[in-house]
């Protein structure tokens, strides 16, 4: 078996959010989000079919949801995300890269 490291191979550049599907199987889907002062594009909210748990290793984001309430996160903050909740990210750390794991399950995973 090949050990990884998730905190190694981050792109340098990040001109775009970087997301590498770390493992997927069935309706399961883990990804790493690699974000340096990006946001969800002004076009739309996420709203998947599947809930989304989040956990930040590094940096910090914010996500705003339509109801207006906003979440601030920090290293080790978490949070499950019920699916079709619409949210976005409206601010992520531009002087470090902000590291994210996203666990999607539940329902088909696209």
């Amino acid at each position: 078996m090949k050990i990884l490291n998730i905190f190694k191979s981050i792109p340098e550049n990040l001109d775009k959010e970087a997301l590498d599907t770390l493992v997927q199987q069935g309706d399961f889907k883990i990804e790493r989000i690699v974000s340096k002062g990006h946001t969800s594009p002004e076009s739309g909210w996420y709203e998947q079919a599947q809930d989304e748990w989040v956990i930040i290793l590094q940096g910090a984001a914010v996500l705003t949801f339509v109801d207006g309430e906003e979440t601030h996160l920090t290293v080790g903050d978490h949070l499950n995300i019920p699916a079709f909740t619409k949210h976005k990210v409206s601010w992520t750390n531009p002087d470090i890269e902000t590291i994210w794991i996203a666990v999607f399950y539940g329902n088909k995973v696209t």
